[in-house]
């Protein structure tokens, strides 16, 4: 599949990403790469095969989730950069 400097500057735009002048070959001939994969893959015969969920059988083992005071607030605190005797002091960030 072709892609032309058009449609690289439009997906580099939705990316914000900045495309120099010298970088659009190097950049056009990866995206065509990429494409032509994907168009391979679509060849492939996947009747009968079922999604993927998960990559593997294996299950998580949940632990027990029990309240404990590893950190005490003084330790935490002294974490902080910036706190009074209570809470840790943030810069305000809704007006």
């Amino acid at each position: 599949m072709k892609i032309d400097r058009e449609a690289l500057h439009k997906v580099a735009h939705l990316a914000r990403l900045e495309v120099k002048p010298e970088e659009e070959a190097a950049l056009l001939a990866s995206m065509e790469s990429v494409l032509t994969w994907m168009e391979q893959l679509d060849e492939v015969d996947t009747e009968g095969v079922e999604p993927l969920t998960h990559m593997t059988d294996e299950v998580n083992n949940w632990r027990e989730d029990v309240a404990k005071n590893a950190l005490s607030r003084e330790d935490g605190l002294g974490n902080a950069p910036s706190h009074d005797e209570t809470y840790i002091k943030v810069p305000k960030v809704i007006e």
